[in-house]
């Protein structure tokens, strides 16, 4: 009868922010291995990077266990948005008018007009 030795448990990496090629090295160092469902080609995605996991990082799986990688946020997660100024601008007053630099006059008011208010 062959014994068959016990597969040791690893730590699983924090694969998230990594590139695609990063996070399969630091996932074949600890003996796992990715598995991406957004992406039947994981082996030719290099630059793509890592938004989310699972098992989360430090948890303890079986070596040669399955770590799922996704590289795309799924519908409703956001993921940051559009990065382009708002248009319109937001509406004048409030606090772009307390602010306003010294000497400049405050929209409506004399030069060197302050506003001051009390809770």
């Amino acid at each position: 009868m062959r014994l068959v030795p016990k597969k040791s448990d690893v730590r699983v990496p924090r694969l998230v922010g990594l590139m695609a090629v990063d996070a399969r090295e630091a996932a074949g160092a600890q003996g796992l291995s990715l598995h991406a469902p957004d992406r039947p080609d994981l082996h030719l995605t290099v630059v793509d990077y890592v938004v989310r996991q699972y098992p989360q990082p430090g948890a303890q799986v079986p070596r040669e266990s399955m770590v799922y990688v996704w590289f795309d946020f799924g519908e409703g997660e956001g993921g940051g948005g559009i990065r382009e100024p708002r248009v319109p601008g937001p509406p004048r007053g409030g606090l772009r008018r307390e602010l306003a630099e010294p000497g400049e006059p405050s929209e409506g008011g004399p030069p060197y007009c302050a506003t001051l208010s009390s809770p």
